[in-house]
């Protein structure tokens, strides 16, 4: 693990398209954990949609309860783990919504039945039963047609990463471990953690 290099985020694609190379599953899957108001931690996964110089990008519905939490808490943390590599990818950092621009190209690119569904499901809340969501479904899918705009309650988030940790597993638990730390923008300190 010497070869890091600097760079978490270019380490990081490195990582990445590998895993996608091995043929991982759902490669892009991440466990996002958020704190809600009252402190209590909530963990769940998402995709991976976006990584460019500042972060990492995933697309929910922003009155969700993950929404909620990164509204009252705007600290959250990632990971990444891709048991057949013996990989897994730690990430901590600031929350922020990424623009309008980027959330309608995002969503323009759906499946159409992905973008009816965020019209659909009021996403965390508690419904009476399954024909809501199936009545919801119909009913948008006939006022747009193949015309489905993005609902202003959906969108983009961007991970502003202040640590990356990377882990390699080894035998006999000697394990590597890489942590970046964020000292300014493009800037990252490197140490070695034991395992």
């Amino acid at each position: 693990m010497d070869n890091t290099g600097d760079d978490p985020l270019v380490f990081f694609h490195k990582w990445f398209n590998e895993a996608i190379k091995a043929g991982i599953t759902e490669v892009n899957a991440m466990t996002l954990a958020t704190v809600d108001a009252a402190h209590k931690p909530h963990a769940r996964i998402v995709l991976l949609k976006g990584l460019d110089t500042r972060g990492f990008v995933f697309f929910t519905n922003y009155e969700s309860k993950k929404g909620n939490e990164l509204n009252d808490n705007d600290h959250a943390a990632v990971v990444f783990f891709w048991k057949e590599l013996e990989r897994q990818i730690r990430v901590e950092g600031v929350v922020e919504k990424v623009t309008a621009t980027e959330s309608d190209a995002y969503f323009s690119s759906r499946p159409k039945g992905s973008r009816i569904g965020a019209w659909a499901s009021p996403q965390s809340q508690e419904i009476t039963n399954r024909n809501l969501l199936d009545d919801n479904y119909y009913k948008y899918e006939q006022q747009f047609g193949a015309d489905i705009p993005r609902p202003a309650y959906w969108g983009g988030y961007r991970i502003l990463p202040h640590k990356i940790e990377f882990w390699q597993g080894r035998s006999n638990r000697m394990h590597d471990r890489i942590l970046f730390t964020s000292e300014h923008e493009n800037s990252w300190s490197k140490s070695r953690l034991a395992p």
